[in-house]
């Protein structure tokens, strides 16, 4: 983005500041689609073990726009869940830059880089990681009231969203009274309650049997076109990552257009 926002050392006070006033900037700017929710530019990640240095990710470069789908390929151990990673602060490279909604992950201090993640970015794992003492509805309340709403705010509006993937009778349930495919729909609905710019998943569905997998392909389908919310799937099954928007292929530390 040529209108970027440099953050340096700042406290989550000065982050919300700075990303409201580039919302304001950038809508009344430029048309919505041109805007990136994630860029980054020349990514790379070295791993040293031992005397021997292993280059995972070489010169990655990515957009991803609002609504966008986009499927992540390769082989295992081809860095997949390490570009998703870094894609989301949680990593950080060892050369390149990464944008999220315009703001430099790393001249942001880790406290910032924790707010811009609650606010812009969702994350959904292979395995869920929901917390085993809580309920689905204090789960997916979990993100808004580490972001600030109150607790009555926050339940309100994660029974809405467990409504909207079809969990609104077992609001009250722990995660181990929950099916697998039950399970990973209140970590979508965690992922999503915050509305984020960008759901990062790391294969969402990849210990789901197939109908119950084919249910959560067309739940993130709805979702997304409901919210306008993208998507970056790291995924092995083809014939999802084929009706996405995109497939990107990652081979050799280098990412790629599938058909390039």
């Amino acid at each position: 983005m040529s209108e970027s926002v440099q953050i340096n050392t700042m406290d989550a006070n000065q982050l919300d500041g700075t990303a409201m006033d580039l919302n304001q900037h950038t809508t009344a700017t430029r048309p919505k689609d041109l805007i990136p929710v994630i860029s980054c530019r020349h990514l790379s990640k070295r791993y040293t073990q031992g005397p021997q240095q292993v280059d995972v990710l070489m010169d990655v470069n990515l957009d991803v726009y609002p609504g966008e789908r986009i499927a992540v390929v390769g082989s295992s151990g081809s860095g997949k869940t390490t570009l998703l990673n870094m894609l989301g602060g949680l990593d950080m490279p060892s050369g390149g830059h990464i944008e999220v909604a315009g703001c430099d992950l790393a001249s942001m201090n880790d406290r910032a880089r924790a707010s811009l993640r609650n606010r812009y970015l969702g994350f959904v794992y292979q395995f869920h990681h929901l917390l085993g003492e809580f309920s689905a509805l204090e789960n997916v309340a979990m993100p808004l009231l580490i972001g600030g709403s109150s607790t009555k705010a926050a339940s309100a509006n994660a029974a809405e969203l467990l409504a909207q993937v079809g969990l609104s009778h077992r609001l009250t349930h722990k995660p181990s009274e929950l099916s697998g495919g039950e399970r990973q729909r209140v970590a979508i609905a965690r992922a999503l309650v915050s509305e984020p710019r960008c759901v990062l998943m790391d294969e969402p569905t990849g210990n789901l049997d197939h109908r119950t997998a084919q249910g959560i392909h067309e739940l993130m389908r709805s979702l997304n076109l409901q919210l306008d919310t993208s998507f970056v799937v790291v995924t092995h099954d083809e014939r999802f990552a084929a009706t996405l928007d995109r497939v990107l292929v990652l081979s050799n530390g280098c990412l790629q257009a599938a058909d390039a």
